[in-house]
């Protein structure tokens, strides 16, 4: 059978300190990607990802730069070092900035300033220890989605983020509100409902003024039609025009990441093997539980890269 691959790309969650270190010592697209980065960002971001401290590294205004930088540079990797041919790209959440970068729809210099805004934009629009993200799993998604109106008192906000794969959603909000929704999910009878170590809450209202900000820093940038289709967050529809993913990118940032659905319709395309091109194994694991049927193949490692580079 021949193969048609899908390549995706994962968001925040997936980083770690000293992600690369291995793959650096054997391909210098590593160091090189990241020195252009550091350039933009005017800080050493390849000592931060090496060095820490983790607190520092997880601040999203730090983490959507490296994680960019990261999936680019494995990007380029299997570019200049296989013949393997994406027919399709996708992205969780951040993700979706990185297949754009990949392709070509905005270049990467572009790429790393624009995640670095969104990343400022995101941590300002709600105070530290004011919103909360936690994951919700074991429950049907109309039910989370009950239990999000359930948990919410007035000037509160609280909904799904990300579908992220079958029984298993991230819901975002108010603070308080979240803390209700864990309560009441359990009650439920969810196998698990934890908050989640992350300042910034998401795909959710509370970003409506990130999104406004984005906006007016989006209108700077050149955008092109994309060379590979990219699958977006928010329609799981690909992206047709500079306008739409102007359009796309806006709205991620309030509406929620609809992973299942986008897996899903890599499937009814014919993709029969994907590719989780960037560090960890975060979208493997969830695509294992969407769809089993798919051949699954991650970067993470050196030895997982070259597993791939030599079984093209």
């Amino acid at each position: 059978m021949t193969k048609k691959i899908g390549f995706v790309f994962p968001g925040q969650g997936s980083q770690a300190v000293g992600m690369l270190a291995d793959i650096a010592k054997e391909y210098s697209e590593v160091k090189t990607t990241f020195d252009e980065a550091s350039t933009v960002l005017d800080y050493d971001l390849w000592q931060l990802v090496q060095e820490g401290p983790t607190e520092i590294l997880d601040r999203t205004v730090h983490t959507q730069p490296a994680l960019l930088a990261a999936s680019y540079a494995i990007w380029r990797i299997l570019k200049n070092h296989s013949t393997i041919q994406p027919v399709i790209l996708a992205g969780h959440s951040l993700g979706e900035y990185t297949a754009l970068v990949c392709a070509e729809s905005l270049s990467f210099r572009d790429g790393i300033t624009l995640v670095a805004a969104r990343g400022e934009y995101m941590q300002e629009a709600v105070p530290l220890g004011e919103g909360a993200l936690a994951a919700i799993i074991g429950l049907d998604d109309t039910v989370v989605r009950e239990l999000c109106e359930q948990s919410v008192l007035e000037n509160e906000v609280l909904a799904p983020a990300n579908y992220n794969s079958t029984g298993q959603v991230v819901i975002a909000g108010t603070k308080v509100a979240v803390e209700r929704a864990i309560v009441l999910a359990k009650e439920k009878g969810a196998r698990l409902a934890k908050c989640l170590p992350v300042s910034v809450p998401s795909h959710c209202e509370l970003m409506k003024p990130a999104s406004q900000k984005l906006e007016q820093f989006l209108k700077s940038l050149s955008i092109k039609q994309p060379l590979i289709p990219v699958i977006n967050n928010v329609d799981v529809l690909p992206y047709e025009t500079p306008e739409a993913i102007r359009d796309g990118l806006i709205r991620q940032l309030y509406h929620p990441v609809r992973w299942v659905e986008i897996i899903k319709k890599f499937e009814t395309i014919g993709i029969n093997s994907m590719i989780e091109c960037g560090p960890g194994k975060v979208l493997t694991g969830l695509i294992k539980r969407i769809t089993p049927d798919i051949e699954l193949t991650q970067t993470t490692d050196l030895n997982s890269l070259q597993i791939l580079l030599k079984g093209e």
